[in-house]
């Protein structure tokens, strides 16, 4: 099913959109590229590089395709092999992605030809992008997957939950929590103290970390192992 959308220009001049169908934007209007790096990148994608070691990674809610572009990056730069699936159940068209300066705003210029093979390849199967970054993304809904503990790190990027209830309650959490190996992590933007809870019945420990501009905190949740 395709995304019905709009786009604005956020604070730090980089692009986002605004879901007609949710009524709810899908970055931050204080900065979508200077979200993304704080929540996803920084707080999840860092600690684990740091291992250097070849990484499994999922996303839930690929979206504009911002934290998927800029993990490339980081494979790219660090020379780390990046496994990447991600989860869409309403992608983009191609006039809204061509509309997307993110190759300007978080890349200066670079791999533009990058960003639309993100969204342009195929579903379904795995498509390698530069030389250590495979991207697979499967067009369905995130609460009805299933998954072995394969992954080393999730980025929750659905939406809020007044907008996607059921991708925080606790079943679709629980797998998240399944899917991950043990000392996995997940990180999300939300920090409402009902998903803490769930967060932590389920079996997570969790970290409040300083939220990006505009908010307080996130959520950094690991699983023991």
């Amino acid at each position: 099913m395709e995304a019905h959308t709009e786009m604005f220009i956020t604070q730090d001049g980089s692009h986002s959109l605004i879901s007609l169908d949710y009524g709810v934007s899908y970055h931050s209007k204080y900065g979508a590229v200077q979200e993304s790096r704080h929540v996803f990148i920084e707080a999840g994608l860092y600690p684990l590089l740091l291992k250097k070691k070849p990484l499994q990674l999922l996303e839930i809610g690929f979206g504009a395709g911002l934290n998927a572009f800029l993990t490339f990056l980081e494979a790219e730069r660090l020379q780390i092999p990046i496994y990447y699936e991600a989860i869409e159940a309403y992608p983009l068209d191609a006039g809204q992605i061509a509309a997307l300066n993110y190759p300007e705003t978080a890349a200066n210029g670079a791999y533009p030809g990058i960003f639309e093979e993100l969204h342009t390849a195929p579903w379904e199967t795995d498509v390698e992008l530069g030389l250590f970054f495979t991207l697979h993304k499967r067009e369905e809904k995130a609460e009805l997957l299933q998954y072995l503990p394969r992954f080393d790190l999730i980025y929750y990027h659905a939406f809020v939950p007044g907008a996607q209830p059921e991708l925080w309650e606790t079943e679709a959490l629980s797998i998240m929590y399944k899917s991950l190996k043990p000392g996995g992590i997940l990180v999300t933007y939300c920090a409402k103290g009902e998903v803490k809870r769930r967060l932590k019945t389920i079996g997570f420990s969790l970290e409040s970390l300083q939220g990006p501009p505009g908010k307080r905190e996130m959520i950094r949740a690991n699983k023991p192992g």
